[in-house]
């Protein structure tokens, strides 16, 4: 895992890893993108949903045995970047229309309505990389705290020294118990 520490000032963060082609890779890039993400305090949502499927992309369809593939995420200002890179540049994707009844081929359908863009770009031979973007929310400004009136818990009463008084209640007569419940 190849993890970066954002420099002071620097608005660039990333994060790389290679997987192998696999569902357990592909589900791994899942869960190290969503502790990515809560580590640099973005919005889990739409993004992990992404990497599920690029990532499952990569293992299924790019898979080449002994080749993994590359999960990498960067921020650059208000546009978090997910990249995933196979080893066959020779399958390019395309989203389908699935039938109805099939339970795959529906992934890149998905991405292209979860992402702001997406798109592919040949790599270096035998690779392509799949990348879609997303554009963060700003983070509102907190409001600066003022005091507000409203309503309080319960009026507030002086003491006046006098303690209401309380008693315990009675206890049962020595050697009976209670019965059990």
């Amino acid at each position: 895992m190849n993890r970066k520490l954002p420099q002071p000032g620097s608005p660039i963060r990333n994060f790389s890893v290679l997987l192998s082609p696999t569902p357990r890779g592909a589900r791994l890039a899942r869960l190290l993108a969503t502790e990515q993400l809560r580590t640099w305090e973005l919005p889990l949502d739409p993004a992990r949903l992404i990497v599920a499927e690029l990532a499952n992309n990569a293992a299924t369809h790019g898979r080449v045995p002994g080749r993994n593939f590359q999960l990498l995420l960067y921020v650059v200002g208000e546009t978090l970047r997910i990249e995933v890179t196979d080893t066959r540049g020779d399958r390019l994707p395309h989203p389908q229309r699935a039938h109805p009844i099939e339970e795959s081929g529906r992934g890149l359908t998905l991405v292209a309505a979860l992402a702001d863009r997406w798109g592919v770009t040949h790599g270096l031979p035998p690779r392509k990389t799949v990348w879609a973007e997303l554009t963060l929310p700003t983070p509102q400004s907190p409001e600066r705290e003022s005091p507000r009136s409203g309503p309080t818990c319960a009026p507030y009463a002086l003491p006046t020294g006098e303690k209401e008084s309380f008693q315990a209640p009675p206890l049962p007569p020595a050697g009976q118990t209670h019965p059990r419940e």
